[in-house]
């Protein structure tokens, strides 16, 4: 039984991914692209996550912390870079 719940929620995952990848590329402003792409890092979490259950391994867990490490890392970038027009401050000044 659990079985089937973990092969339905994995269906259901990819199905969101799909609606994610459609928001990502069709996103009327760069905030709305900017947060499909961090869902699209925790879509990608519970994947691995469930493929990890499905399979009886531990072996995804570096490759979980991984990416959310990455996706959140990307998304603090983006959104510095939005609001200053930059990611990295050169300031000679000091």
């Amino acid at each position: 039984m659990i079985d089937i719940a973990l092969k339905l929620s994995l269906i259901i995952l990819a199905i969101a991914m799909l609606g994610l990848v459609y928001r990502l590329v069709k996103g009327p402003t760069t905030p709305d692209r900017i947060v499909a792409l961090d869902a699209m890092g925790v879509n990608l979490v519970s994947i691995a996550a469930v493929l990890s259950m499905i399979l009886n391994t531990s072996n995804f867990l570096d490759i979980i912390l991984l990416i959310a490490i990455l996706a959140f890392i990307g998304t603090v970038a983006y959104a510095k870079f939005l609001e200053k027009g930059e990611v990295i401050e050169y300031d000679r000044n000091q």
